[in-house]
């Protein structure tokens, strides 16, 4: 709890600081800022027990139809983008214990879709000042403000894909920092998708089918992968930036050195 305490009182403490030295627009804007911020962590504070034990089947029970249950479950993904605190895995499995398979997935999948737009949204609305502040004050945040530098395609799909960064806090850095939305949207659904879908259906058992050693493998796989990945892409607009500011240096080592006839 502490946690996500000093993590809104940073974001707070970042605009207070900028609110004497702006115009009176920017400093309303501010303000909206600090209000939302102020009602999502009263939110966390006052259920904070509630939504990190939330009970999903009970949940699914009460509602009096198939429908309202769906739209019950997805509202809960919509505050789950929001407040951060609810448990992904375990909610994965919540809703693929509550209803068939098949539809279990296709609810995780939507909700999922709702829940990074959410994120994303909140992220671009508080700004990325105040956001990479943040994340920098904690070492998974580094990690994704280090691997998101230069906003590579690649460098999403993996904050995606490897479950030690954290789903919403990912949405709020790219959010916050302007990434292209719809290029977001898909290399964040590729990503999360795969182990959406095999907690849905193989719950704590996934572990039982993917040993935990293979997937420490696949993770150091495929961060070996994205460093190669970087270093070519790298070495390509570097050769690239070369040839711009030098168009005509192949032509004049050319010149220096005709070929023998």
């Amino acid at each position: 709890m502490r946690i996500f305490r000093k993590k809104y009182a940073t974001i707070v403490s970042v605009w207070h600081k900028e609110l004497f030295s702006i115009d009176r627009k920017t400093c309303l804007k501010l303000a909206a800022k600090i209000a939302a911020v102020a009602i999502v962590f009263t939110v966390i504070v006052i259920y904070y027990d509630e939504l990190r034990n939330l009970d999903v089947r009970a949940l699914v029970q009460a509602a009096p139809s198939l429908a309202v249950a769906v739209l019950a479950v997805l509202g809960v993904y919509l505050l789950k983008g929001l407040v951060f605190i609810i448990p992904a895995s375990i909610f994965y499995l919540s809703v693929g214990m509550a209803f068939e398979p098949g539809a279990a997935v296709a609810i995780n999948l939507a909700g999922i879709l709702i829940e990074i737009t959410a994120s994303y949204l909140f992220g671009l609305f508080l700004g990325g000042d105040a956001i990479q502040k943040k994340l920098a004050q904690n070492k998974g945040g580094r990690r994704i403000l280090e691997l998101q530098d230069n906003k590579k395609n690649a460098s999403v799909f993996i904050l995606r894909l490897l479950p030690i960064f954290p789903i919403d806090f990912v949405s709020l850095f790219l959010g916050g920092s302007k990434y292209n939305f719809l290029k977001y949207l898909l290399f964040s659904f590729l990503g999360i998708a795969p182990r959406v879908i095999l907690f849905t259906l193989l719950g704590d058992k996934a572990y039982d089918y993917i040993p935990m050693n293979l997937m420490i493998l696949l993770i150091l796989a495929a961060l070996i992968g994205a460093a190669v990945a970087a270093v070519i892409q790298a070495l390509r607009h570097k050769k690239a930036a070369l040839k711009t500011v030098n168009p005509d240096m192949p032509a004049q080592n050319d010149a220096d050195n005709p070929a023998d006839n």
